[in-house]
């Protein structure tokens, strides 16, 4: 009799469809894929960044459904009919994010690895609270790690970000911005 060892299985593919950045997407994918190596390896959305691998740092946050979600423990078919907003689908092309521009002017940049995290965990706030307090700013990116530190220059960025999507500034021309 022959023997089947688990790790001699190969699974089938499985055909997902996901609206990413407003267009969607049809994927094959295996049934044990993580929604992040699908975006990356896949998709070529490489802004969604893997730190951890345990939904600990934050690197790794895509907005599923309106909801902030750690792409590293959700199961690619699960992603299946939702609607995910990356860093890449933020703002149209040659324009940069009010958030983006903010961290730009409080000189919050260091080596970048956290911001898509932060930018996408910023925006959920702001989309749903448009003038956050700096208490309800740090609850909301307490699951956001920075090695190099820049916390408070993510608050101060994103109060300037609130003020300048109050004032109807929501992007930004990238030429007049990154000189």
């Amino acid at each position: 009799m022959l023997e089947v060892r688990r790790s001699d299985v190969e699974y089938p593919d499985v055909e997902i469809v996901m609206k990413i950045n407003g267009e969607l997407k049809k994927v094959k994918v295996k049934p044990y894929e993580r929604l992040i190596d699908v975006l990356r390896n896949k998709l070529g959305l490489t802004s969604v960044k893997e730190g951890c691998g345990r939904g600990e740092c934050g690197a790794c946050v895509v907005i599923m459904d309106n909801r902030p979600v750690p792409s590293c423990l959700v199961l690619a078919v699960r992603a299946n009919g939702k609607s995910i907003l990356t860093l890449e689908g933020l703002a149209p092309e040659g324009k940069i994010h009010a958030i983006q521009k903010a961290l730009i002017d409080v000189h919050a940049l260091q080596c970048g690895f956290c911001f898509p995290g932060v930018i996408m965990m910023s925006k959920h706030l702001l989309d749903n609270n448009p003038d956050p307090s700096e208490e309800e700013i740090r609850e909301a990116l307490d699951g956001n790690l920075c090695r190099c530190g820049s916390y408070l220059r993510f608050v101060k960025a994103v109060k300037l970000a609130s003020k300048y999507l109050r004032e109807g500034k929501t992007y930004f021309d990238e030429s007049e911005v990154l000189r």
